[in-house]
């Protein structure tokens, strides 16, 4: 058993490792909720294996491996999330080599789930409340994720030129993103014309809404067009990629609208693409 005065020691330790991540990773841009997220993980994995941070080695980092995924039974997705932040630690402030060898397990990759046009359309009228249409209708025409469609403010929007910007998206990268004419129109039927430019768009006493709330929307939404799907906020960003995709859009085209780094994360909407396969006539018929 370590003494009491040793553990105390090693936390005072890892604590000032610690800091220097946070320090690291603020001076890099990284955003709010990545950086809270990166001190949980190592954090944990520190009061875990109850040692300093130098003296970390390849059987450590393997054996937390296994406790997450044997004994707490994680979802590969949350194990890779964790064991991105602990590489990070290790290798850029420690520069120790411990987690290099550690391979992520792998992610099944799930079709995600697509609404029709028909049901986006039912969706909408469905919703009495303008602020909820125009969030629903936001989110499906420019590909949102909900954490950019809540975070967004009307200086972000260019609505002479149909542009938007999203300034901090996932990995706090920039893209622009495209203005229905549509949205456009209902945006400024929404919004008062003396309404501060640094404001949110979609905002409550000033603050944005949170992800929970603009969720609970989209459900409600779902639920009251009789859509027995599993409808979520995503639905909406998956549904305007593949309906682009069956309108003809070029695949590059979409990855760059939708923030993709790699292009085969915007592949899997080949996937669900149906209307393009419906097309394809069978050899038996042709015979």
């Amino acid at each position: 058993m370590i003494p009491k005065k040793f553990i105390l020691l090693i936390m005072l330790k890892g604590d000032q490792m610690l800091d220097k991540l946070e320090t690291e990773l603020k001076i890099r841009g990284f955003s709010e909720k990545t950086v809270s997220a990166y001190l949980y993980h190592n954090r944990n994995f520190l009061n875990f294996i109850k040692k300093e941070p130098n003296s970390i080695d390849e059987n450590d980092a393997k054996r937390y491996m296994a406790y997450l995924i044997a004994d707490r039974k994680l979802k590969p997705k949350s194990v890779n999330l964790m064991l991105s932040s602990l590489k990070f630690f290790y290798k850029e402030i420690i520069q120790n080599q411990a987690f290099n060898a550690v391979k992520a397990p792998k992610v099944e990759k799930k079709i995600p789930t697509v609404l029709t046009k028909d049901e986006i359309k039912r969706m909408l009228e469905a919703t009495s409340n303008p602020k909820h249409k125009l969030l629903i209708e936001f989110m499906y025409s420019a590909g949102l994720r909900v954490s950019e469609c809540v975070s967004m403010k009307l200086d972000d929007l260019d609505v002479v030129e149909r542009m938007g910007k999203i300034r901090h998206g996932k990995g706090n990268k920039e893209r622009y993103i495209i203005l229905s004419s549509n949205l456009i129109t209902h945006l400024k039927e929404y919004i008062p014309k003396k309404k501060d430019a640094s404001a949110y768009i979609f905002s409550v006493n000033n603050r944005p809404i949170t992800i929970r709330q603009a969720q609970k929307v989209v459900k409600e939404a779902a639920k009251k067009a009789g859509i027995r799907k599993r409808v979520f906020c995503h639905a909406l960003r998956s549904s305007f990629a593949t309906h682009l995709l069956e309108d003809g859009t070029d695949i590059r085209v979409i990855q760059e609208l939708l923030g993709h780094s790699d292009l085969s994360t915007t592949q899997i909407y080949t996937k669900v693409s149906t209307q393009q396969l419906k097309k394809v006539k069978s050899p038996l018929d042709n015979m």
